[in-house]
């Protein structure tokens, strides 16, 4: 929500991604606090067999990002390759679109993290005191970042993973659903923890 005149606007956004993560995404802004955002449509390749997600429209594919700038200003990439994210990401920027930070009601944020834009923190994850995570990061249902971890750009934690005290995780890794990194433990950029 922001004021322009006098008149407080409400802003519009438009969901990159239409899957599963699209919709837990779509979930948390429809839960938060009623007026700060409102849903514009999607963007998704299954475009145009698929037109819309619980009467929100998907409004096209990703061939030409510059066309929904009519629909919003405002954008976040809700899919859950990192790959794909970080390229869809890096081209809604390039296209002009401000990239909004997600962070479902249920969620437990200390004011002393930072958090950067385009990151999605969806219901039950904990981000512990004085933790950092980059651009484009998704904290997945249940996962804890513990105080002063790290996660690089476009890292990934699943469901129910968990982060201990100072541990890091880098840029575009995958930490797989149910696993963890002990106290200090580092995962190297782009792999895959199983």
């Amino acid at each position: 929500m922001r004021a322009r005149g006098g008149v407080m606007l409400v802003d519009k956004v438009v969901i990159v991604g239409a899957g599963g993560h699209g919709r837990s995404v779509a979930e948390a802004i429809l839960l938060n606090a009623i007026g700060q955002l409102v849903i514009a449509g999607f963007i998704d390749d299954s475009w145009p067999t698929n037109d819309n997600v619980w009467g929100y429209p998907i409004l096209g594919d990703t061939s030409n990002l510059n066309q929904y700038a009519v629909h919003a200003e405002t954008a976040v990439v809700a899919i859950g390759n990192n790959t794909v994210r970080e390229e869809l990401q890096s081209r809604m920027v390039k296209a002009g679109f401000n990239m909004v930070t997600i962070i479902h009601p249920q969620a437990i944020v200390s004011p002393r993290a930072k958090i950067g834009s385009g990151s999605t923190i969806m219901a039950g994850a904990i981000v512990g005191t004085e933790s950092q995570l980059g651009e484009g990061v998704i904290v997945n249902s249940g996962a804890v970042v513990d105080h002063h971890c790290e996660v690089g750009n476009y890292g990934h934690l699943g469901v129910g993973t968990a982060m201990a005290g100072g541990s890091r995780l880098g840029v575009g890794a995958w930490l797989h659903a149910g696993n963890a990194l002990g106290y200090g433990e580092v995962a190297t950029d782009w792999t895959v923890v199983k």
